[in-house]
């Protein structure tokens, strides 16, 4: 990939990120001719570094972990302890602030193709339900936009990235356009049909989404993840010769002209030689993931920046959401056993869509969740190191909306900086009431669940006979497992939310900064609320919507 030399070019559109987000804008935008920049805070790596080797994988953690402990934060993500360590930040490098009684787990991906190089490959629409919550319980704000504005992007996108998945016509989980859905596990198949004589409203389908990156193999044709950017979207986009890429650029803010109050391009810091260089453009995209977005406009603020951006609304850095997750591990007892390996990623796995508050109030709490998960797809244990009765052993797993409130923000921390001298930001989130309250329905609806097909819920140490080493870290994953630490599900959303006026929200229905119309905030900071759902899918449909409304306008 070229990498821009210099910083005084004039773009089209500058883009600060290039993951998934960042990806799809590249190549929406150089479909339509237009000349882009894309800025990436990290170093690139070559394809092979992704995938890594297992043993070598498994050395640097236990390095890490012994000697020097640079990634405290990260390795409490299952991720970390199945990919590469080296796709995850250095925590010591790249600090963040949140009050002591207020734990936040940032999980993060600082590299050409970010967190799209970690993620799970599940793709799921949003529904109405989601983009309209307000008109249901009154609660929140609505979207500006709802599924038939994003539907020909969703269908774009899932035709694109060859998503999988079966049509089931549930109003809670649009269809989409899908190649043949993959198979259930013998486990699973029976706890379909438990569900369905049961409880019919909990309707078990096989999930959606994008092939496995763990057993992508590295070929010269196609060296990348398919789920990844750097495999698909941002390699289309450089293939167009009309985008340029720079890696290692830490954006510090948007510059802006002080007598058009227009974007002009951003400002970046050089990661390794700490130079400051200003890049110029007619547009601006930020893609660069949830807080580092809002941190990115923080600091484009006519409070920290003469000239800077003007939030009309006052609710920037407000109204930072997230989902909230339980998982547990489950046993069916006398399945048969399964006659070849299957795999547990993005489309390989099973769901069970929201059942909660469709149209009517049916719990104590607001709004929804999904269950997801899967049983029978790891390889079988050596007796050794099992115990317990028999049977196919899997987990599900809860997540769901959590409300945006205004107390849950970012903001920059007052003095403190990171390598790059530029405003670390400081994270308050906290689960409320209702969070709370749907994570002890999520549990008691996985136990009824599994209850119906036979089966128990149980803790790791109840089936894996774990050496005394392990024994601590399998009890944190335990922890973690029984309620998650906001920010550890890795779905952060929202802070620059989209909205219907400039006193209601920080960008507009097509993501324009709502005084200064060529920025675009297309990423999960423009999400008003949550939903249940895998946001990534979204997440890019929001993006090529918004760029192709840019696109026609420049044009």
């Amino acid at each position: 990939m070229k990498s821009a030399s210099t910083s005084s070019g004039e773009f089209d559109v500058v883009i600060v990120g290039s993951g998934a987000t960042g990806g799809v804008a590249a190549m929406e935008l150089t479909s339509f001719g237009l000349k882009t920049l894309v800025l990436e805070a990290g170093p690139k790596l070559d394809a092979t570094q992704v995938v890594g080797r297992g043993g070598i994988n498994q050395l640097k953690r236990v390095y890490r972990h012994l000697v020097s402990n640079p990634q405290p934060i990260q390795k409490m993500h299952p991720g970390y302890w199945e990919c590469s360590p080296d796709l995850f930040v250095s925590d010591a490098e790249n600090p963040y602030s949140h009050p002591a009684d207020k734990p936040y787990h940032w999980i993060r991906g600082r590299h050409v193709g970010g967190r799209s190089l970690t993620w799970g490959g599940v793709t799921l629409r949003l529904s109405d339900y989601e983009f309209k919550p307000a008109q249901q319980d009154g609660e929140g704000v609505d979207w500006p936009i709802g599924h038939d504005d994003l539907a020909p992007y969703y269908a774009k996108l899932e035709t694109y990235f060859q998503v999988h998945g079966s049509r089931e016509a549930l109003p809670q989980l649009p269809d989409g356009e899908f190649l043949p859905p993959s198979e259930m596990t013998p486990a699973e198949l029976m706890l379909k049909a438990s569900l369905a004589e049961h409880a019919p409203d909990r309707r078990m389908i096989i999930c959606r989404g994008i092939g496995s990156s763990r057993t992508h193999r590295p070929s010269r044709e196609q060296p990348w993840p398919m789920l990844s950017s750097p495999g698909t979207s941002l390699r289309t986009a450089m293939a167009t010769g009309l985008c340029e890429l720079r890696d290692n650029a830490v954006v510090r803010h948007v510059v802006c002209d002080p007598h058009t109050r227009l974007a002009s391009g951003v400002e970046f810091v050089d990661r390794l030689t700490k130079q400051t260089h200003c890049v110029r453009a007619k547009y601006v995209v930020l893609c660069a993931s949830t807080i580092e977005t809002n941190r990115i406009l923080l600091l484009s603020l006519r409070e920290q920046q003469p000239g800077g951006l003007v939030d009309t609304s006052g609710l920037l850095g407000t109204h930072l959401t997230d989902h909230i997750a339980t998982a547990t591990n489950v046993l069916l007892p006398r399945v048969p056993q399964a006659q070849r390996p299957f795999e547990l990623f993005g489309s390989d796995s099973v769901l069970i869509p929201r059942f909660r508050n469709l149209g009517k109030s049916d719990a104590p709490f607001l709004r929804g969740y999904g269950l997801w998960g899967g049983i029978q797809r790891f390889a079988p244990l050596p007796d050794f190191l099992r115990k317990g009765e028999p049977g196919a052993t899997g987990f599900l797993a809860g997540h769901g909306e959590v409300i945006a409130r205004a107390e849950n923000r970012v903001t920059l921390h007052p003095s403190r900086v990171d390598a790059c001298g530029i405003p670390i930001p400081h994270i308050e989130f906290a689960w409320s009431t209702n969070e709370k309250l749907m994570v002890a329905d999520m549990q008691q609806q996985i136990r009824d669940l599994i209850a119906m097909a036979g089966g128990h819920c149980l803790d790791m140490a109840d089936i894996y006979r774990v050496p005394p080493p392990f024994g601590a870290h399998i009890a944190r994953m335990e922890q973690l497992m029984t309620c998650s630490t906001p920010g550890l599900y890795v779905h952060e959303l929202g802070g620059a939310r989209m909205g219907t006026t400039e006193e209601n929200s920080v960008v507009g229905p097509h993501n324009q900064w709502w005084s200064c119309p060529n920025l675009l905030v297309t990423d999960g900071a423009c999400w008003p609320t949550s939903g249940w759902q895998n946001p990534t899918l979204t997440e890019m449909a929001i993006t090529a919507r918004a760029c192709h409304y840019l696109a026609t306008q420049l044009r």
